[in-house]
């Protein structure tokens, strides 16, 4: 059984436990470790996944059975809800639930208004391709200075006008 749970605040140890799980097999092949450890260090910390959570940043968990397998977080930006994060354990990626996170931020950002969703990709991230099947398209590259060092990433959106 699959189920996404808005997260509370309670679930920022949640939430950072699987950053951690998903980010070194995510990104070991395209960031170095010190870029990954000081990230998730900045990014996952309790007191700011608190803060996200007490603030603009919506955060579902999604669980196969009981067990918590990925997460995503999303907020509004100007005229979009911009997906901040989506992340799965690689071994349930293939299984649909990206896709379900993603419907579940279109459905959120139509009831908001939006238009549009938007989100950034690393540019050699292999996810990038999987968004342009959900239907994103490039809308910018850009090279993001993140304290010494760089993002280089897409940014996409996806209509959400049938």
């Amino acid at each position: 059984m699959i189920q996404i749970i808005k997260a509370k605040i309670e679930d920022a140890k949640l939430i950072q436990q699987l950053a951690h799980a998903i980010w070194y097999p995510t990104y070991s092949e395209i960031l170095s470790k010190e870029q990954i450890d000081f990230m998730l260090d900045n990014l996952y910390c309790i007191e700011t996944l608190e803060s996200s959570i007490q603030g603009n940043t919506t955060f579902y968990i999604l669980y196969e059975g009981n067990v918590a397998v990925g997460f995503i977080g999303f907020g509004p930006k100007e005229d979009v809800l911009k997906i901040d994060k989506i992340y799965l354990l690689p071994s349930t990626q293939g299984k649909g639930f990206g896709k379900m996170l993603i419907d579940l931020a279109a459905e959120e950002a139509r009831n908001l208004g939006f238009k549009e969703l938007e989100l950034n990709v690393n540019r050699y991230n292999k996810a990038y391709n999987f968004y342009l099947k959900q239907g994103f398209k490039v809308v910018e590259e850009v090279d993001i200075p993140y304290y010494e060092f760089f993002l280089n990433d897409y940014v996409m959106r996806k209509s959400l006008i049938s």
